[in-house]
């Protein structure tokens, strides 16, 4: 069976029980028929003599009692759902008992129950039964696979053998020739072919003619569309014509085959070689369309790989080279099977096959190499992310190629060729799984309108992990796994993993988050209309309608969260049986988390802060940009962002400047020179108070004399901003006027001095007397202003 049967046969054993489950029988399984076949069962595995067709016939026909079983357990639980149910309406029985009426209803559902039970239970132990059964099939038949692959057989380097090889092609050859010669020489064979020969000669013309110019029909039609920087809708269109590298030669190749099946002149082996013609057309064409899509002929055409043009030639002759010996190896497979070709001989006829295929393996891994050097010498290369992974391939590769020319050079032909040939397919699954997630993506940014946002978002992730998931069906396929297998394998997880009373499935998690999406979606734009359109409209202020935004937010994903586990079907109760065992846990361990979301929540509802507001907290000066579960994040006047556990905002102190309003007081300390009129400087500090425009008339500015200090009489102006974000702004406009009024007005403003006297001078330095008068030093410094009564910050409060 090829490889493309065995999909389809995948296909069919996935899908057809997903569509015979919907008109599942309920009718009682043949317990007694099924007896007899698991005692049939067990004797052939205990016996291990059976052939090989007949221990997977044997196998189907497990699989389907187990399915049987399966439908009768889901049938008769519906009858014991509605008898539990009525035994839950009537309740516990009450302390002075039932009445006559009740007792005998409860006794009647009783006995019900009990006898709904037997089926279900004998339902069980039957495919319990089936699975064990099918377990030692899978057994005999791996052990029979494997001991197959470790035979060691003749080595095709004896020259002796060489002839078993060519006998056995020849032979199958001039069987074939015998075939069509007795064929031909029927009369009627004759009258048919000359009656449709004018059929044939179109079909075998048209199909050549694919064949032939199919390629370059499709490199025309690439190069009319292809431009440099092209856009993604017109690389979705070469893109999608490059297919036709493919398409139009494989169509020819159909055309040819039914070309020949009309002449009638194809015999048994002829029949099988036009049967496998098609799909060894397609095994030597599809790897050709990989390599011209990971190796592009263009200079300027960005490939998956990253390379130069000289390793891009070589990985497409390799590509080339490659499909010729997987469409010879597909013809070769079904020919000998047929005609039952000898140990020797398959050994000598896939030798070279294996040889070649080891050798360009080793070649492929040079060039994977290559892309690794690149990517790893500019960080900036595309496929930077790829690039451990593809030196992870190139070194299996490398190994395999090894690995399986050693193997059929000593006699493990069998062995060789179940390891090299799946890795190629597996490579080159690799490859178009890149380059269709290379599609996929283009495609996606032809809908979004920018291809750098989706490249670089959670979609390219997604679609390769989903490309990946794909995928496992074929690379199991590859490397031998039976269809019934796969088909098993894919209904097991589709029937989920149970873990106590809760199943957790793929249909559970897509239906989980599917609706949790939709709820999330519908809260998302209940708190935009809310933002934009309702709040504005209320008298709240901006702290307010985060406030409400916020907790519509958190309220809005916890009832999608609960309503998207209901709608799997997990129970509430467990989850909450759970959670109450792990709070334990949980307050030890994550205490301070606990306490922060706390926090952050009365922070929502009490509104202590809001954003924009400006605080102080631990030391830590600046405006608050956003209130999370956990944390706040304040900007800071140096444009830094301090995050703080929402914690020490609701147990600590914390200073709000704004809370409320943006009304402040700023003070402005000044000096003076003794002598100076006070009442003059008064007038002054009122006038430069007055004048700007950030102070308030009411209540008015005014000028306090706080005293006599050690070289000057203090001032200070005393009044209320409108806005107290902008103190030091005020405070230094105000600075400015004063100093401008005070030189017009000639009034000083004093620095400290200090008189230093010398006693005794003389005495200081008796050999050579020096004359010292009284020297005055005068020590100039910046009088710093006195802040200890400022309400508003000093510093860079307020640097707007």
């Amino acid at each position: 069976m090829t490889f493309l049967r065995r999909a389809l046969a995948v296909l069919l054993l996935v899908v057809l029980p997903g569509l015979s489950g919907l008109a599942a029988q309920t009718d009682p399984p043949d317990f007694e028929r099924w007896g007899r076949v698991s005692a049939r069962a067990a004797e052939a595995i205990d016996a291990g003599r059976a052939s090989q067709v007949a221990m997977e016939t044997l196998r189907g026909q497990l699989v389907d009692w187990r399915s049987t079983f399966a439908n009768a357990q889901s049938a008769y639980s519906v009858n014991i759902q509605t008898l539990k149910a009525q035994l839950d309406r009537l309740g516990p029985v009450p302390e002075g008992g039932d009445t006559e009426a009740v007792a005998a209803e409860r006794a009647r559902l009783e006995t019900a129950l009990a006898q709904a039970r037997e089926p279900i239970l004998q339902a069980e132990l039957a495919e319990t039964e089936a699975d064990e059964l099918i377990a030692g099939v899978d057994k005999v038949l791996q052990e029979r696979r494997t001991a197959e692959l470790l035979q060691r057989g003749p080595t095709p380097l004896n020259p002796a053998n060489w002839a078993s090889g060519w006998d056995a092609i020849t032979q199958s050859m001039v069987h074939v020739i015998g075939e069509v010669r007795t064929a031909w020489a029927y009369e009627w064979t004759n009258k048919e072919f000359q009656r449709n020969l004018p059929r044939i000669l179109f079909l075998f013309l048209l199909g050549a003619l694919l064949v032939v110019r199919g390629r370059n029909w499709t490199d025309r039609a690439q190069a009319s569309l292809y431009q440099e920087g092209m856009s993604s809708g017109r690389w979705l269109g070469v893109f999608l014509i490059s297919l036709g590298h493919v398409i139009l030669p494989l169509v020819g190749v159909f055309l040819v085959t039914e070309a020949l099946y009309v002449t009638d002149l194809a015999g048994i082996r002829g029949g099988i070689l036009l049967q496998a013609l098609p799909v060894a057309a397609f095994m030597s064409l599809m790897p050709v369309w990989i390599g011209r899509r990971l190796f592009p002929i263009r200079e300027g055409e960005q490939g998956v790989l990253v390379l130069s043009e000289q390793h891009r030639r070589e990985g497409r002759y390799d590509c080339l080279l490659i499909g010729v010996v997987l469409g010879v190896e597909t013809m070769i497979r079904d020919v000998s099977r047929y005609d039952n070709w000898s140990e020797t001989a398959s050994a000598v006829v896939y030798f070279p096959l294996i040889l070649v295929s080891g050798l360009l393996m080793l070649r492929f891994a040079r060039i994977l190499r290559a892309h690794v050097d690149t990517v790893r010498a500019d960080a900036k290369a595309d496929g930077a992310i790829s690039a451990q992974v593809v030196s992870l391939l190139a070194k299996a590769l490398r190994a395999v190629a090894i690995v399986g020319m050693v193997l059929v050079a000593v006699g493990y032909a069998r062995g060789a060729a179940a390891l090299v040939f799946p890795a190629i397919y597996t490579v080159f699954l690799g490859g178009l799984i890149g380059i269709l997630h290379r599609g996929l993506i283009r495609f996606l940014s032809l809908l979004s309108g920018d291809q750098e946002s989706v490249e670089s978002s959670l979609w390219s992730v997604l679609l390769a992990f989903l490309l990946l998931i794909a995928a496992v069906p074929l690379v199991l396929l590859f490397w031998g796994a039976g269809p019934q297998y796969i088909s098993e394998l894919i209904q097991k997880i589709g029937a989920g993993l149970r873990v106590g009373d809760v199943t957790i499935s793929p249909r559970e998690v897509l239906i989980f988050i599917a609706v949790f999406g939709v709820g999330y979606g519908l809260t998302r734009l209940l708190q935009s209309t809310l933002r934009n359109s309702v709040l504005p409209r209320t008298k709240l202020d901006a702290g307010g309608q985060n406030a409400v935004v916020a907790g519509v937010g958190y309220v809005g994903l916890t009832v999608a969260a609960i309503i998207a586990i209901q709608n799997t079907g997990i129970d509430l109760g467990s989850i909450a049986l759970v959670a109450s065992a792990l709070s334990v846990g949980i307050g030890f361990g994550l205490q301070t988390v606990v306490s922060n979301f706390v926090s952050g929540i009365i922070l929502l509802i009490e509104r202590p802060i809001a954003e924009g507001d400006w605080i102080e907290v631990n030391g830590q000066m600046g405006y608050v940009r956003d209130i999370s579960v956990r944390s706040t994040r304040i900007e800071t006047f140096d444009r830094t962002d301090v995050i703080i556990p929402n914690s020490d905002l609701v147990a600590g102190t914390v200073t709000n400047y704004t809370r409320g309003n943006t009304v402040g007081r700023v003070i402005v300390p000044v000096g003076v020179a003794y002598g100076t009129d006070p009442r003059l400087v008064e007038k002054i500090l009122l006038d430069v108070a007055n004048a700007h425009p950030m102070v308030l008339a009411t209540p008015a500015p005014y000028v306090v004399f706080q005293g006599f200090g050690a070289s000057s009489l203090d001032f200070e102006i005393r009044a209320i901003l409108r806005d107290v974000n902008w103190v030091l702004s005020v405070r230094s406009d105000m600075n400015y006027d004063i100093a401008q009024r005070f030189m017009e007005a000639g009034i000083e403003i004093p620095f400290p001095q200090q008189d230093i006297w010398l006693r005794n001078p003389e005495k200081l330095n008796t050999s050579h007397p020096v004359q010292v008068e009284p020297v005055s030093v005068a020590q100039t410094a910046a009088m710093p202003p006195d802040l200890s009564d400022v309400d508003a910050p000093d510093g860079d409060g307020g640097d707007r």
